[in-house]
């Protein structure tokens, strides 16, 4: 082989050997990160706080969904053990814009008997990001600090970092019961895409 031979191929070998090194590196990154994304939907940290936050799902011409229903019940459950004096709604409208996530949200619980003092809206959140920093600014006007997340399970761990990088912290986490999913391919699934959607706001905060 010619010396202008082994010139050519020596940057393609280096661009080879950084080509699979980038998907080893995401494959560690994907991995660690959905194992913490399981270990945290498993926690129940059901400590005294500020403030619930329940992070919106689907809602239909003014009722929640079967997933959101699920997650304001359980945010009832948590306020009527005492764990905050406030809680806080999220989600903006769909495609109808009469409703939105978080005014459902904070209709049902009123319905169910949570003092509407006791209930805060956030109603422009179109995702998970946008809801986090909403709720970061709601609360620093009430002069609330630490709260208790509701949602998924697979979802709470990526929660938590977004509220702990708009400055709410302490924060906890309380995924609604039964959300895991019970086939493992469903599992993997869900972990895989919110170890994805964490990868793409961490290279988004940076």
């Amino acid at each position: 082989m010619s010396d202008d031979s082994v010139h050519r191929a020596s940057p393609r070998r280096w661009l080879l050997w950084l080509e699979g090194l980038s998907v080893a590196a995401l494959a560690v990154f994907l991995t660690v990160t959905g194992i913490r994304i399981a270990r945290e939907g498993s926690l129940q940290e059901l400590h005294a706080a500020d403030a619930i936050v329940v992070f919106g799902a689907a809602e239909y011409a003014g009722h929640p969904s079967p997933v959101l229903r699920a997650r304001l019940d359980h945010a009832f459950d948590l306020f009527h053990q005492g764990l905050a004096p406030v809680v806080i709604t999220t989600g903006g409208a769909a495609s109808d814009p009469r409703f939105s996530e978080g005014g459902v949200g904070r209709d049902y619980l009123k319905r169910r008997g949570i003092p509407e003092r006791a209930l805060i809206a956030e109603t422009q959140g179109s995702d998970t990001a946008r809801s986090a920093l909403r709720v970061a600014v709601i609360m620093r006007a009430n002069r609330l600090h630490s709260c208790v997340a509701v949602s998924d399970a697979y979802h709470v761990f990526r929660i938590k970092r977004l509220l702990e990088h708009e400055g709410i912290g302490p924060v906890y986490v309380a995924p609604r019961p039964g959300s895991r999913p019970h086939n493992v391919a469903q599992r993997l699934y869900a972990v895989l895409r919110e170890a994805c959607s964490y990868l793409l706001w961490e290279i988004g905060a940076t």
